[in-house]
């Protein structure tokens, strides 16, 4: 049987649910990710020592593939879960862009990536951050699958830069890069083009 749009059944049915705890497995696993960089850091900077084994390459390849591995765990769990909150909204976009910046300045910093790459991925980050709280007034720039693919090229190139290994896998690392730095750009402009009908839209209204 239906309910009548106007009876409280049906208020009840439209009224939003409340947000769950921030207190959550899913956060936890993005705290801990977070937690993880320091580790990470350390480790990629470690003097390799005298016997070239470059160990300390091979850990920070571990902590950063198991930290990519509970990127994708918090956000299967927070969606399947309803596990939502505003502070993982926050906290995730965080944890992700710390997590890789970090590594491309380490890399660049042990000579193992050139610095424009930096500076450009960098940039491009900053950028569009600061455009999204620009314009957010006016709406929100939603992720877009560039966006994704984006994130997911750069963590996979920069997993593949830290195993000392060379020959095919150096030069799968190069191609997976070169393409990272090319979505990188080219979501950033698609970006910066919402925002401005974003912009235009907002100020037409105003």
């Amino acid at each position: 049987m239906s309910t009548a749009p106007g009876t409280p059944a049906a208020g009840a049915d439209q009224a939003a649910a409340p947000e769950p705890s921030p207190w959550n497995i899913a956060n936890a696993l993005t705290v801990l990710r977070i937690l993880m960089v320091p580790v990470f850091v350390w480790l990629l900077l470690l003097d390799p020592g005298a016997g070239g084994e470059h160990l300390e390459l091979w850990w920070a390849f571990a902590v950063f593939a198991l930290a990519a591995i509970t990127d994708r765990i918090d956000g299967d769990l927070a969606r399947r879960h309803n596990l939502i909150t505003s502070f993982g909204k926050i906290a995730d976009p965080i944890a992700d862009k710390t997590l890789i910046g970090s590594a491309l300045i380490c890399l660049s910093a042990i000579d193992l990536l050139p610095w424009w790459v930096t500076i450009v991925i960098l940039a491009r980050e900053l950028l569009i951050t600061v455009v999204r709280f620009v314009v957010i007034r006016y709406g929100v720039m939603a992720a877009s699958r560039g966006g994704k693919l984006k994130t997911v090229l750069q963590s996979v190139a920069v997993g593949l830069m830290l195993m000392p290994v060379g020959g095919v896998v150096a030069t799968i690392a190069w191609v997976v890069m070169v393409a990272a730095v090319v979505v990188t750009v080219v979501t950033g402009i698609d970006y910066l083009l919402d925002a401005r009908r974003l912009w235009a839209k907002g100020r037409a209204r105003s």
